[in-house]
C-alpha cells in the first residue's frame, strides 16, 4: 500500500469534505454527522445535524481553525486525524479536567477516522509518527491523547492505549472512563 499523509490545508478542504460525505460509520451511523467538529463544538451535539457540522468545518477550515492530518491512496483520501493546539478544543477544555499548568504548550490529538477497507493496516501508527515529527519541530512541550477505557476498536475513535505506550506516551491521569497519555517533546 503506498499512501501519502498530508496536513490539512485549504487547498484539501474538498478532499476532506469527499472522505466525510463518503465515509461508511457501520458501527456507529450517528458518527456520521460529526465532520471531526465535536471537540470544536460547544452547542448541543445532540440536535446537531450533518449539515450544521459540515457547514461549521468548512468555515474552520477556511480560518485554518482545523489541523491535522489526511491520509491519500494514489490521491484518494482514506483516512484523517485531528490533531490541534489543545486550546482550540473548547469542548475538550470544557468536559475534561487536563491543564494542569496553562503555560504548558500541548498538541492534542482527539480522532483517527480510517475508511473501513484500510483499517487494521497500521495507518493510525504512520500518522502518529508524523504528528510526532511534526510537533516535535515546533515549540509545543507534550502532545497528549485521549483514549477510552474498555471500549472495542470500533468505538475507540480517540486511538486505542497501546497505539500510545509504542510510540512512547505515558499515562498522565487516569479517569473512570479515559486516560489523558502524554508524550515529552523537549
Amino acid at each position: 500500500m503506498n499512501i501519502e499523509i498530508r496536513p490539512l490545508t485549504k487547498g484539501l478542504k474538498e478532499d476532506y469534505l469527499f472522505l466525510f460525505d463518503n465515509m461508511v460509520h457501520k458501527e456507529n451511523p450517528d458518527w456520521s454527522k460529526c465532520y471531526c467538529n465535536d471537540y470544536h463544538f460547544l452547542g448541543d451535539v445532540e440536535t446537531c445535524t450533518r449539515d450544521t457540522s459540515r457547514s461549521l468545518i468548512i468555515n474552520r477550515i477556511n480560518k485554518n481553525e482545523l489541523q491535522g492530518y489526511l491520509v491519500f491512496e494514489n490521491d484518494n483520501p482514506i483516512g484523517w486525524c485531528n490533531a490541534n493546539d489543545r486550546l482550540n478544543y473548547q469542548r475538550l477544555l470544557r468536559d475534561y479536567d487536563l491543564i494542569d499548568n496553562p503555560d504548558d504548550k500541548v498538541c492534542s490529538v482527539v480522532c483517527f477516522l480510517i475508511h473501513p477497507d484500510y483499517r487494521r493496516q497500521g495507518i493510525s501508527q504512520k500518522i502518529l509518527e508524523k504528528v510526532i515529527t511534526d510537533y516535535s519541530n515546533t515549540d509545543y512541550d507534550y502532545i497528549e491523547s485521549y483514549p477510552r477505557k474498555g471500549k472495542s476498536s470500533a468505538s475507540n475513535f480517540k486511538g486505542p492505549i497501546e497505539l500510545y505506550k509504542r510510540n512512547g506516551f505515558k499515562m498522565h491521569k487516569e479517569y473512570d472512563d479515559y486516560y489523558v497519555m502524554r508524550k515529552t517533546l523537549k
